[in-house]
């Protein structure tokens, strides 16, 4: 397939944002992992801040791997490839809802028990967490893996019966349970997010209220403190939102045919996963400094070997 000039453009504008998200998922894995190394421990926060790197950076390259081979060789089904796009996107929902109830636990001023309780444990929480949602996700990719591998046999046996009409009715059948299973999939991981922001941001409303409602001179750093937070997480929470929409819209009306509109739907879905990766960078203070350190090169007496006092 010779693509037109219009596509060529959008196929370069999704490598540029391919590519970016590669740069900064690595730029994750990396920093935070020499973190680990040198302090031998993380951050609730920064552990799944290195696992979404690890996702993102697996499925972007299994997402251009699979959009131009299938591209290129529409006869051919790259399934496997495919398989390990859903996997790694199936995770990332998981891991960024985790996050949320991690952040909405320790930054909200809920004094239910509950929260008192999960503000305490959640350290301990974390790997425990972790470990279900890559859980989760694999048993979801077997199921996927095995209706992926009996849709291929129903198909090339009706194929060879030359019954055509019921080869196209059967995949008529299994694209519209794959949207539904998809959907429900992806749904559950989502309201766990989106309750958690939301909570998150509605204490974080109340609280700012009550500062300014006792507002004196001492209190405006606080001020300060709460506003960025709330610009921070209405952003992750529209930015992410809007990358379940693309992804959902994209699952039911564009990826079931390759229209005109594929290449162009790529680079708005992968254009809210960089916006959203650099707002999860600049939330960890342990990225900002490890990114900070590696722009501005080693300090003085680390550069001769010195010791700090």
């Amino acid at each position: 397939m010779i693509p037109n000039q219009l596509t060529v453009f959008f196929m370069i504008i999704y490598l540029l944002e391919s590519l970016t998200i590669i740069v900064q998922s690595s730029l994750i894995i990396a920093v935070l992992s020499r973190e680990w190394v040198q302090v031998k421990r993380l951050s609730p926060v920064d552990m799944i801040l290195i696992s979404l790197g690890v996702c993102h950076f697996c499925q972007q390259w299994s997402s251009v791997l699979y959009n131009f081979c299938s591209y290129f060789n529409p006869e051919d089904e790259f399934w496997y490839i495919g398989i390990i796009w859903e996997f790694t996107n199936t995770l990332t929902f998981w891991l960024t809802s985790l996050l949320a109830v991690v952040y909405c636990v320790k930054v909200s001023t809920f004094t239910y028990a509950i929260f008192l309780w999960l503000r305490w444990r959640i350290l301990m929480l974390i790997p425990r967490l972790l470990l279900g949602s890559l859980m989760i996700s694999c048993v979801i990719i077997i199921v996927s893996a095995i209706r992926h591998y009996i849709k291929s046999q129903l198909i090339s046996t009706m194929q060879l019966s030359g019954n055509n009409t019921e080869t196209e009715t059967l995949k008529a059948f299994l694209e519209k349970y794959y949207t539904h299973q998809h959907l429900a999939i992806l749904f559950i991981p989502f309201l766990l997010f989106l309750t958690s922001t939301i909570l998150l941001i509605a204490s974080l409303s109340q609280h700012l209220r009550q500062i300014r409602h006792h507002n004196a001179g001492h209190s405006n750093f606080s001020m300060k403190a709460h506003a960025t937070a709330l610009r921070f997480f209405a952003f992750f929470l529209t930015f992410f939102t809007s990358y379940f929409l693309t992804i959902i819209i994209s699952t039911k009306y564009i990826l079931t045919r390759k229209s005109s509109w594929f290449w162009p739907w790529e680079t708005i879905i992968y254009a809210t996963v960089s916006i959203h990766l650099t707002s999860l960078m600049l939330s960890s203070s342990t990225l900002k400094k490890g990114l900070k350190v590696s722009c501005n090169g080693p300090k003085l007496p680390e550069a001769l070997g010195t010791t700090r006092p």
